[in-house]
């Protein structure tokens, strides 16, 4: 058992203090780079001011040869760029891997102030974290890192999806967490190998007219993530931090990957990866409200007044639920009308 009066106490002395709240701020796109590939890092100025998030990539995708090279182009690139207000992520590589320990001690101790979130992948449970936790919690201390560096962890196994709130709850370090649907697959024994997305295969067919199972029926794909994805949105809210979409494997294929984002986005999630450069303008206007639902939101609130009762707008009744909901869609809109002066405008926020 844990005293609850302790939970934000740091875990090291001379560590900072982890946070009460997770802060909130637009999320739409966590843009993955290879820190290894020199063409790539010298993009990363450029790209910095068109993502809310980009990740340097030190795990999956990065070659065993490659491994030192993409820990050491992330330091570099941390310590030489401007990030103004955009988010610097990195995924380190595994826990049962030879590599984490040097990821995370290398990156605390010649880049932990312009760190933001530490990405995890496969989370498995609570005890997980907690090791997490007391590492970074020591390192910060070591090595005099002001800010508490936060958690982000991948649902990508059986186990972890079945430990989803305990992982949510570990500690007030987490920030979030994200779907990674093709290791969950492999860990599932799914019977798929697409990164992401729907499959042709799972669906469901309409019952024969008249009884006639020869003639044409709709069919509907269906979502082989959305248990998942819900299970995973209900954890993050019920402890205050933020659900991603993961990956969408097909780059070729911007509709799918468009109606996959926003499904996510309807059903919670805060944003998705990109992992290629056209996807972010797929996440930058899904995971933005539409301009016209947040004017209706807007007005919504402006006519309830206080918020209590009920009132009727071009004959859709509206209640003190319908304002919670249209505060959160305004809410976000705000924030992203701070740093993205295309969408201030749509918004009339300008």
């Amino acid at each position: 058992m844990r005293n609850p009066r302790n939970i934000v106490k740091p875990l090291a002395i001379g560590a900072p203090t982890p946070p009460l709240e997770i802060p909130v701020r637009p999320s739409r796109m966590i843009h993955f780079f290879d820190p290894s590939n020199e063409r790539m890092a010298i993009k990363v100025p450029d790209i910095a001011k068109k993502v809310d998030i980009l990740l340097g990539n030190l795990e999956d995708a990065i070659e065993v040869k490659n491994k030192a090279a993409a820990r050491e182009g992330f330091v570099k690139i941390a310590n030489a760029t401007d990030f103004g207000s955009t988010q610097l992520w990195t995924r380190v590589n595994s826990l049962d891997s030879p590599w984490f320990l040097d990821d995370v001690m290398t990156i605390m101790a010649e880049a932990g102030d312009k760190l933001d979130v530490l990405m995890v992948p496969k989370v498995e449970g609570p005890w997980d974290i907690h090791y997490v936790d007391q590492l970074l919690a020591q390192l910060e201390a070591k090595h005099g890192v002001q800010k508490p560096i936060l958690v982000h962890a991948i649902l990508e196994t059986a186990l972890g999806v079945a430990n989803v709130e305990e992982i949510a709850k570990a500690s007030p370090r987490m920030q979030g967490m994200s779907l990674g649907p093709a290791d969950l697959a492999a860990s599932r024994r799914m019977k798929t190998t697409r990164v992401g997305g729907g499959h042709p295969g799972y669906l469901v067919r309409e019952d024969p007219p008249g009884g006639d199972v020869d003639a044409p029926r709709a069919i509907a794909q269906q979502d082989l993530w959305h248990y998942t994805m819900a299970r995973m949105v209900d954890a993050c809210a019920a402890t205050g931090i933020l659900p991603f979409y993961g990956p969408f494997g097909d780059i070729k294929d911007a509709v799918a990957c468009e109606d996959q984002f926003r499904n996510a986005f309807l059903m919670g999630c805060v944003g998705a990866w990109s992992l290629h450069p056209g996807q972010i303008d797929i996440a930058r206007r899904v995971f933005s409200p539409p301009p016209d639902e947040v004017a209706w939101a807007v007005r919504v609130i402006d006519e309830m007044g206080d918020g209590s009762g009920t009132v009727m707008i071009d004959g859709k009744m509206q209640d003190d639920a319908t304002v919670k909901q249209c505060k959160v869609m305004v809410e976000l809109a705000k924030l992203i009308a701070e740093r993205d002066e295309d969408m201030a405008k749509a918004y009339g926020m300008a």
